[in-house]
């Protein structure tokens, strides 16, 4: 890890999990990591909400960009031009759904770092002087758990079923086929890679890894899902930072 990345992301983020560690009772590690992954969800939480405000009006959208596709199937600049003058007239940046998620990618693999290498002896030397180290680390959760063991099964299929789960909260229904559209069979092959293969990728990285690592997998997946739920219900309350895609779904200007 570089100077910088260390200095900013990693060093805090190791400090605050050995705090917090200092602080469960019991000195639970497994508690710790989920205490600090819900933690840094919730600093979070304003790039998450725009990151789903952005994919959930994508998703409203997506019947009339199809239908842009039928129109223009043979007119590739054509279908182009047509699709930014549909998002210029509902205000949606195409790629405004990636910028926060780019943001909070060196928090999360930060968090990777410290559940991977933040556990080893010479961490500790990155405590700061106000941060005391605990006598014995106790890497377990719950003491049915060990933390520094992977292969743990019923972890890796839990974890992969979440990933699912949200996967399945993101995905558009499937577009009508457009006769002779490679386009349109790169992108449902693209979406049901996204929906199956990730989960099952991750559910395997979950069972080769220490288990300290799919702990905190499956509880920033779980908060994402129950962030998401919160979402929508906001939605459904007509709240204005969601408006918009209302006005997408029903077609008002």
């Amino acid at each position: 890890m570089g100077d910088f990345f260390n200095a900013v992301f990693f060093q805090p983020l190791f400090n605050l999990l050995i705090v917090i560690y200092n602080l469960v009772p019991g000195q639970d590690l497994g508690v710790s990591i989920i205490l600090l992954t819900v933690i840094v969800k919730l600093l979070l939480t304003p790039l998450s909400w725009k990151q789903l405000a952005a994919q959930e009006a994508l998703k409203a959208l997506q019947p009339k960009l199809e239908e842009l596709k039928k129109q223009h199937k043979d007119d590739k600049q054509g279908m182009v031009q047509a699709q930014m003058k549909l998002f210029q007239e509902h205000k949606i940046n195409p790629l405004s759904s990636c910028l926060p998620l780019i943001v909070q990618l060196p928090f999360l693999i930060a968090l990777y770092y410290v559940f991977i290498n933040g556990l080893k002896e010479e961490s500790f030397a990155l405590l700061y002087p106000f941060v005391s180290r605990p006598a014995e680390l106790h890497a377990s959760f719950l003491g049915i758990l060990s933390l520094s063991e992977g292969k743990n099964i019923l972890l890796a299929v839990v974890t992969g079923g979440l990933q699912f789960w949200q996967a399945k909260m993101l995905s558009t229904k499937k577009p009508p086929q457009i006769k002779g559209s490679k386009d349109e069979t790169f992108a449902t092959a693209m979406n049901q890679q996204m929906l199956y293969v990730m989960p099952a990728f991750t559910a395997l990285i979950v069972y080769q890894f220490p288990s300290g690592l799919g702990l905190y997998w499956l509880t920033q997946t779980g908060f994402g899902i129950i962030q998401h739920y919160m979402f929508l219900w906001f939605k459904e309350q007509k709240k204005p930072h969601v408006g918009a895609i209302k006005q997408i779904e029903t077609g008002e200007k």
